[in-house]
């Protein structure tokens, strides 16, 4: 029972710890070094997907983040809690946005990217699924929804909620 209510307490602070100790470590990605740049003229480049603009992704958000599906409408209402401490997800210079990857507190410039399916992606210019992405599982002027397509990060930081501020 004791481990039980340990579990929630922790479930329930991880936003608020993450916020405290610093969103960007939390928001960092694992990889290597020759590809946390978004200028590299090496790597392919994927698309940006059909509806999906970097306006709706710029703005002020509180974040928290869930693991299991049960938890998300608790989730929902924490990151929206989150607003008195918002994350900001700016333009880049270069037709993305600018915003933390896993591990790594130094913003990069993220880009859009479509893949077969209908799924899209965001991250370096890399083709559309690369381990340092994430996914983009819902997008909406209130409420963005992704996840790290790198197992150990995904694992790690669950699947993030972002919702909008003001």
């Amino acid at each position: 029972m004791r481990q039980q209510r340990f579990g929630v307490a922790m479930t329930r602070l991880f936003p608020i710890a993450a916020a405290a100790v610093g969103l960007p470590l939390l928001l960092a990605g694992c990889g290597g070094g020759e590809s946390l740049s978004s200028s590299g003229s090496s790597a392919a480049s994927a698309p940006a997907p059909a509806g999906i603009s970097r306006d709706a992704l710029v703005g002020r958000w509180g974040i928290a983040s869930f693991h299991t599906e049960k938890d998300r409408k608790r989730t929902e209402a924490e990151a929206r809690a989150q607003c008195k401490q918002p994350y900001t997800i700016a333009k880049g210079p270069n037709d993305g946005v600018m915003m933390h990857v896993a591990d790594d507190p130094k913003p990069y410039e993220l880009r859009l990217k479509a893949a077969a399916g209908g799924k899209s992606y965001l991250g370096f210019e890399a083709p559309a699924g690369d381990p340092q992405d994430r996914e983009l599982i819902a997008v909406s002027q209130k409420e963005l929804v992704m996840r790290f397509v790198d197992p150990d990060a995904h694992r790690r930081y669950g699947t993030f909620i972002y919702a909008r501020c003001g």
